[in-house]
């Protein structure tokens, strides 16, 4: 019998990456990568171009068995009745609904913030932030009523992906799981049900009559990759925080630390959370248990930026920062170089502070960067703390 190969693809914000190994041993056979534009407004053909590439780029997939992808959470990709695109995706990172996530909040508790934020939390296991698609779907009712009037279905980049490689082009066969479904702002993960009386409290009446991805579960087939190869099932795929967590192979009380674009910590728990601060989201997780998570807006590009601002690369930037005391002599960066998302201040701006004489240099800056990045990523971890959940071990 000859080797069964599997595919997992990763369409990130900042890439899509294909990897291709032996079903039995886990082994690499091959890969390929091929990198996203950058910025928080993206046409969603932009991925599937990518994808077709990073899949040539691993010498194709016509011998695989079986695929799944994973992908960035929360981005807004609108359908219109037949499948088209209505307009460029709204990704995670992008925070121009923040005043809707607000409004969100006051309406479903009645004019009180506090009440609100902890509905919401009670309905979805989160507070809206400007990452959620159910902000975006506000936004987008509010400020281009023209679009929202197309829209007859919405889907997350991942479900999207997944759905353009069956080739089909009805709305009813979009496919998702409930990690992705959990970080919409219009799921719960608790009943596994979507919510469509707050997709209406979103977007009016409309909201109801949305064609919204079918939530499978771990081991169920979404369709068939009829479009890099003859018959290949798909997977239902997850969240990329979801995926990052399955490969790690977390089990509950195990917490995971990454940095990319954004900084993440997130637990694998047998129950959910519900954080009335906002500062953790109870997401899923892949396996049918729950993922409370607190994500940064700002990771690993605090670092691009001060390496690119003392004219270093990225190695450059490690050995100055190593060189400087712990602390940078008290210099300290408030990397809020995007806003911010935990806490939730989507219009702040980054600070420097204790600026001396003595300890403006090089060494002291790129510390500062460092430091200031993970103290958000530490924050993080008493946020994940403070709810009580179990944190045995962290990686």
């Amino acid at each position: 019998m000859g080797q069964r190969l599997v595919a997992g693809i990763d369409s990130s914000t900042q890439a899509c990456k294909v990897m291709v190994r032996d079903a039995e041993t886990g082994e690499l056979v091959r890969s390929g990568v091929v990198r996203h534009p950058s910025g928080t407004e993206i046409d969603p053909e932009v991925w599937w171009v990518a994808l077709r590439e990073a899949s040539e780029l691993a010498g194709g997939l016509g011998d695989v068995s079986a695929l799944a992808v994973a992908g960035q959470q929360h981005g807004m990709v609108t359908l219109d009745s037949v499948g088209a695109v209505v307009r460029p995706a709204l990704l995670w990172n992008d925070i121009r609904s923040a005043p809707q996530a607000e409004s969100l909040i006051d309406d479903l508790g009645g004019g009180s913030r506090e009440a609100g934020q902890e509905a919401w939390a009670a309905a979805t296991g989160s507070v809206p932030v400007a990452s959620l698609t159910v902000t975006k779907l506000r936004w987008l009712a509010e400020n281009e009523p023209e679009h929202a009037a197309r829209v007859a279905g919405v889907a997350l980049p991942h479900d999207w992906l997944s759905w353009r490689l069956t080739g089909s082009n009805d709305l009813s066969d979009l496919f998702t799981d409930r990690s992705e479904a959990s970080g919409t702002g219009y799921f719960s993960g608790s009943t596994g049900e979507y919510r469509s009386d707050l997709l209406e409290l979103a977007v009016g009446r409309h909201g109801r009559d949305l064609v919204l991805p079918t939530v499978l579960g771990p081991h169920d087939v979404g369709g068939r990759a009829s479009v890099v190869g003859s018959d290949i099932l798909i997977g239902p795929g997850c969240g990329d925080n979801a995926g990052a967590a399955l490969g790690l192979g977390l089990k509950p009380g195990e917490l995971a630390m990454s940095i990319g674009t954004s900084g993440v910590v997130s637990l694998v728990s047998n129950t959910p959370t519900f954080d009335s601060s906002g500062l953790v989201t109870g997401f899923a997780d892949a396996t049918g248990r729950y993922l409370p998570l607190a994500c940064t807006l700002n990771g690993s590009r605090v670092l691009d930026a001060m390496a690119h601002a003392l004219r270093v690369d990225h190695a450059g930037l490690s050995a100055l920062a190593l060189s400087a005391p712990q602390g940078a002599e008290g210099l300290v960066l408030v990397p809020y170089l995007e806003g911010e998302r935990t806490p939730n201040v989507p219009e702040a701006t980054g600070a420097l502070h204790g600026i001396r004489l003595d300890n403006m240099t090089p060494a002291n800056l790129a510390r500062a960067a460092v430091e200031g990045m993970l103290c958000g990523v530490a924050a993080g971890v008493s946020a994940l703390r403070a709810l009580n959940v179990p944190v045995n071990r962290i990686s």
